[in-house]
């Protein structure tokens, strides 16, 4: 990619993005944030961070939902303001990184529908970076045959739902084998996209959905443990790309447990480290005691991968970085809050630093 051509095309908004970057909350606010003994004082505390303005009309005292609906806000409106200001090719990028918000809303849709549930007020649940122009008329449908034409003809998921599912899927299969098949087209189209813009952009995001892809293969295969899901159907679930495809891929679909899954991932140099010591059991979050689980793992080498993308100038990858240290950041936050108000301070300690 041209570097004179980029600057051209998003000079300004790389400027913006590395902006908002450096406003992400550091080590020494963490750590005042953790000191912290009620919601009152955790909202004085980030009252320095760049979620002030959208905190301070909030009446004491603040849930945590609320918290984390704020913050959110904020994350939603500094990414708008990338879209809002954005052209071809740019443009193009902040949307792609969208699909995936649009999957989740649109299976809640297709949930809600399934169990006869009032699609308007889910609609206040959908995430705001997964709306589209179309998204409205969803809910007009009364079955998913009508759901399914309407995301077919209004929605840019169409050509994910063209290739992978029909309308009597969306009857007869599991919700969670939906929501992965659409995830996996998705990825694997994002991936193609990304290759044809050239380096550095190719570079630094094929190493992030390359990583993102063996992580979504990792979580696939230890969810369908217990469940009726078939080996074979496990294995169409995985995306047709990352370190693991094909042969980890072929070894995964084929484990029973999760010590058959840390075996293969042993195997790779990647992600050796990450399975040493792990307590297999422990849920995200150190539920586990003080113990990360095999997810928080996965967390911390996400950013670390993230924070690299920053290294490097001239390219698309610090937009879907950015965004993707920011949720992890509100994970932060709201992992905190939830100590504090259930007076778990032993373990409020248990969230992915960033800087």
């Amino acid at each position: 990619m041209n570097e004179i051509y980029f600057n051209a095309d998003a000079g300004y908004l790389e400027g913006i993005v590395r902006g908002y970057r450096d406003g992400l909350i550091s080590g020494a606010q963490y750590l005042n944030l953790t000191q912290c003994e009620t919601m009152d004082d955790l909202k004085l505390q980030l009252a320095t961070t760049d979620y002030s303005t959208f905190l301070q009309n909030e009446p004491s005292p603040m849930s945590t939902s609320t918290l984390s609906a704020r913050c959110t806000d904020a994350l939603v409106g500094e990414f708008q303001y990338l879209q809002q200001n954005a052209a071809e090719p740019i443009s193009k990028f902040l949307d792609y990184i969208t699909y995936g918000y649009m999957i989740d809303n649109v299976i809640l849709l297709i949930t809600g529908t399934l169990h006869e549930r009032d699609t308007h007020d889910l609609l206040e649940k959908c995430h705001p970076l997964g709306f589209f122009d179309s998204m409205p008329a969803l809910c007009v449908a009364t079955t998913v045959q009508e759901l399914y034409g309407t995301v077919l003809v209004d929605s840019p998921l169409a050509a994910y739902f063209r290739e992978c599912l029909s309308a009597e899927d969306l009857n007869e299969l599991n919700i969670e084998i939906i929501r992965n098949t659409l995830h996996k087209a998705y990825l694997e189209d994002f991936y193609a996209y990304c290759m044809q813009l050239g380096d550095p952009t190719s570079s630094v995001m094929g190493e992030i959905l390359r990583f993102e892809a063996d992580r979504r293969t990792v979580n696939i295969t230890i969810n369908s443990f217990g469940t009726e899901l078939s080996k074979d159907d496990r294995a169409k679930l995985y995306p047709r790309l990352g370190n693991m495809y094909p042969e980890a891929q072929m070894r995964l679909a084929r484990v029973d447990d999760m010590d058959q899954v840390k075996a293969v991932l042993e195997q790779y140099s990647e992600y050796k480290s990450m399975v040493v010591g792990v307590n297999l059991n422990a849920s995200s979050g150190g539920a586990g005691g003080n113990e990360l689980s095999l997810e928080d793992r996965f967390f911390i080498k996400e950013v670390q991968f993230n924070k690299d993308s920053f290294e490097q100038q001239f390219h698309y990858g610090v937009f879907y970085a950015w965004l993707r240290l920011k949720e992890q950041e509100i994970r932060n936050v709201v992992w905190i809050a939830e100590c504090i108000s259930q007076q778990q301070k032993d373990k409020i300690n248990n969230y992915t630093p960033i800087y």
